[in-house]
């Protein structure tokens, strides 16, 4: 009895070691572009401090190749779990593969992938941007009821061949395609970055004059502070000249829309940290997770009661 009891606490104690071990999540973040993802690297890191996640986190400085090398770093090293936000959706097949290979479930973050063997990725956590598309253009429809003018439409995208590119351009157009009035008569990829927005909104401005647009669509507020402070340079009232609509919802943009120079703010939530890491210790744990997991968000515009708008955060 007495060699019993020895075993069975041995076996106990090596269970509690063995849970008590801390997670370690290998993370490749996409860049630091913008304010939402300086929020979104911030949201992750807290995050997995407070869960007691060992996080070894990479900054790829916008080049899918340093994302690549990074995760065959992460699977040398043996992590538990893989985590990343893909600059773009294809080209990581191949990488994915040798995760596979080696055992380490792979998790997406923000943005998606283009695969056709979902087997290679456990899950994928962000935001719809589909959906986000879909809410500018909805605005704009509301807005535009009943006018029956032409509207003439700026685009400034995010960066070519990206899931939130990809999402908020076809969402916005499957919307406004409904109404001939709507037309796009300019649109280029900004890259999310505040430089591009200024640069193609100069572009704009030669092309076209400053009674020849309606409406901005900017994938997201950095760029959309860019084309603003353009704009005004130029003598155009920003949300009174011309409608604004911005993706991602700053407390910057949120002040801009209580001040009126901004019409509408569809959110992208990037505080998807403490999701990640209770997907992170399920799928360390071998238990089934969604395949796809979207983070709550909302839009915010200037039929909204602007006062009731909490403070952002970021």
């Amino acid at each position: 009895m007495l060699l019993v009891l020895v075993v069975c606490a041995c076996g106990i104690g090596s269970r509690s070691a063995t849970e008590s071990k801390p997670i370690v999540l290998g993370y490749s973040q996409l860049g630091d572009e913008s304010t939402w993802r300086t929020q979104n690297s911030r949201s992750i890191i807290d995050a997995a401090e407070k869960a007691g996640v060992k996080i070894m986190f990479d900054d790829a400085m916008q080049k899918p190749e340093n994302q690549i090398k990074a995760i065959r770093s992460f699977i040398a090293y043996k992590v538990d779990v893989i985590a990343f936000s893909p600059l773009v959706e294809t080209g990581w097949d191949t990488v994915l593969h040798e995760a596979k290979a080696a055992g380490i479930p792979v998790i997406i973050v923000d943005r998606m992938i283009d695969t056709a063997d979902e087997s290679l990725y456990a899950c994928a956590l962000g935001s719809d941007f589909y959906k986000e598309g879909r809410r500018a253009g909805e605005f704009l429809v509301k807005k535009y009821r009943g006018s029956g003018r032409p509207v003439r439409i700026v685009e400034i995208g995010g960066t070519m061949d990206s899931t939130p590119a990809i999402g908020r351009y076809q969402g916005f157009r499957d919307v406004i395609s409904s109404d001939p009035n709507f037309s796009v008569i300019f649109s280029d990829d900004g890259d999310f970055m505040l430089s591009k927005g200024k640069e193609i909104m100069r572009r704009v401005l030669r092309l076209y004059g400053p009674g020849d647009l309606d409406v901005l669509y900017s994938h997201n507020d950095d760029m959309t502070f860019g084309a603003i402070e353009v704009m005004q340079e130029a003598g155009i009232e920003p949300g009174k000249d011309v409608v604004i609509i911005s993706v991602d919802a700053t407390q910057r943009i949120v002040d801009y829309l209580k001040d009126g120079a901004v019409n509408c703010v569809i959110e992208c939530n990037p505080n998807s940290g403490s999701q990640l890491m209770e997907i992170a210790r399920d799928v360390a744990s071998g238990v089934g997770v969604p395949k796809r997991i979207y983070i709550e968000e909302t839009v915010f515009d200037e039929y909204a009661d602007l006062d009731a708008i909490a403070p952002r955060g970021y």
